[in-house]
């Protein structure tokens, strides 16, 4: 195997050689990045000003219910509010809901919301409305992402106007935090009883901004919400989300001041994003990873022979190296790494080509194989990660063909539907949500097909118990089942990565990735002035 020290990206792609020597990739950015904050400055709150924001791709989907990817996830919370929201550490602080508590079998769960509360255009917000979009995200016809990821809810009911009372269908300890999951937006009850139609170019929330003007493809608007909960928030007058599809010229515009905040930096331009006067980059260690889907229900990922040979050709520090500039951690074949709770430290998988060729030969593949890896071109790393997964597989008797297509033709034609593509995705607040969001018989992105019942039924069980230690042999026992099963190469974790201007003050870069609390920042009298 060829060394690859002294090679670039462009080099390495150029010549096509194997992935080793990892630790001493010239473009590993990881000992300074380590100095680098993960929020902007504190200091005393400032009402005025639009800060503006810039997204990488656009947002296609304005609907709450429906959102999919960050930028979307971005608007929908500027717009909308939940029951519930998260903080930096994970946790259910209040949103709509004041207040909450659980009966003692945690079955059932009784919120109060705050006093008074009002839609964006001064009209009452009530339990009703809450109970509305909670069945109508609970409706498998309206194909929420939602259905799946905010907890075993059996029924919705309101006592009175303040007060919405959740019955879940067996006990569900984390139901207050994925009640704060981001499709989980509570919109009038008119709208949530079938009138969805409305939502594709207006909104109609609770959120601590309304909307001014939306232009998906590139600038969405808001303005300060003269009827949010909160008086003193939030303290922008409004938002600007500028699309750039280009990461380059994304970084330039913020280095030219004519942004303010960069939603996430590439890797490959954090150096100069840090190196830029007048720029603060932002960093925090995460759980979002990149991952290699397989389609379990059909040839030849269906014998987990290939699934677990194509496992031994990677080399997982590398891949951090080469698709991460060295800023983030080694994947191990499952989504959990030790940024969650529940982390089983199971054994590191290491390359070993002899073992990957004789499996492929056990699963009737003597010669090796022939296969078409898709990658969307957001993020760019999809497409890094293929690349460098065909230059490492080769040895073990993969031949990879790496595609790769716009964004928005993988969602409409092989999301959910390939055989064998690159995934992305953020951290989820608990395990039970990542593994219930991504990889069980009813997750709502059960890409990979496995449908594994011993899986299943491991984190059905650590879902229901309170006690912390029984929950972590239940979910070490999902992780082995993963790392030894395969459905999904896992080689990467990023840090998640950001940059903003000097003035802007407040903001946290969030491990979650989906989560941004925008209601919270503020800028100072060095910000250029705009008007809403």
């Amino acid at each position: 195997m060829c060394a690859m020290k002294g090679l670039n990206r462009r080099q390495f792609i150029a010549s096509s050689t194997a992935l080793t020597g990892a630790a001493m990739l010239p473009w590993s950015f990881s000992a300074h990045a380590a100095q680098v904050m993960s929020a902007t400055p504190g200091g005393t709150a400032r009402k005025g000003g639009v800060l503006r924001i810039s997204v990488d791709q656009a947002v296609s989907v304005l609907n709450p219910h429906q959102v999919r990817v960050n930028p979307e996830y971005l608007v929908a919370e500027l717009l909308y509010s939940g029951l519930t929201r998260l903080t930096q550490e994970m946790k259910a602080e209040a949103d709509l809901a004041q207040s909450w508590q659980a009966s003692a079998d945690l079955k059932q769960w009784t919120f109060t919301l705050r006093p008074n509360l009002k839609f964006s255009d001064g009209s009452a917000l009530t339990s009703a409305d809450v109970v509305a979009s909670l069945q109508a995200l609970l409706d498998p016809k309206n194909a929420s992402p939602a259905l799946h990821n905010i907890g075993p809810i059996k029924a919705v009911s309101t006592p009175d106007t303040n007060t919405v009372l959740i019955e879940t269908d067996a006990p569900y300890a984390d139901l207050p935090v994925m009640l704060a999951y981001p499709d989980a937006k509570i919109i009038p009850a008119s709208i949530a009883q079938g009138q969805f139609d409305k939502l594709s170019k207006a909104s109609f929330g609770a959120g601590p901004f309304q909307l001014v003007s939306y232009d998906p493809e590139r600038k969405i608007v808001v303005k300060r919400n003269p009827h949010y909960y909160d008086p003193a928030r939030p303290y922008l007058d409004g938002v600007e989300v500028v699309v750039y599809p280009d990461g380059i010229a994304e970084s330039s515009a913020l280095i030219a001041g004519d942004t303010d905040l960069m939603l996430s930096a590439q890797s490959s331009e954090f150096a100069r994003l840090s190196k830029s006067s007048g720029v603060l980059p932002l960093r925090v260690a995460s759980g979002q990873f990149l991952n290699v889907n397989m389609g379990c229900d059909q040839k030849p990922f269906n014998d987990v022979r290939v699934r677990q040979a194509l496992a031994l050709c990677v080399d997982r520090q590398a891949s951090v190296d080469f698709v991460a500039d060295g800023l983030g951690s080694p994947g191990n074949d499952t989504p959990i790494n030790g940024a969650y709770p529940f982390f089983a430290n199971l054994a590191k998988k290491a390359v070993d080509y002899s073992k990957a060729k004789a499996l492929l030969a056990d699963a009737g593949y003597p010669n090796g194989l022939d296969l078409t890896l898709i990658a969307s071109d957001k993020p760019a790393t999809r497409t890094q990660l293929g690349i460098a997964l065909r230059e490492m597989a080769k040895q073990g008797g993969f031949r990879i063909n790496v595609q790769t297509m716009a964004h928005s033709t993988y969602l409409d034609q092989v999301w959910k539907k390939g055989n064998f593509y690159v995934g992305f995705y953020n951290m989820q607040p608990t395990p039970d949500a990542v593994f219930s969001l991504l990889y069980t018989s009813t997750a709502s992105w059960n890409e990979t097909r496995w449908n594994n019942a011993e899986f299943d039924k491991a984190v059905g069980a650590a879902r229901e118990t309170r006690d912390e230690a029984q929950r972590a042999t239940l979910y070490g026992k999902a992780q082995q089942l993963m790392h030894d099963e395969v459905p999904s190469v896992i080689p990467t974790f990023f840090d998640l990565l950001a940059a903003s201007r000097d003035y802007v003050g407040g903001y946290h870069l969030h491990p979650r990735g989906a989560v941004f609390r925008l209601d919270h920042i503020w800028l100072t009298d060095k910000a250029p002035k705009r008007a809403v």
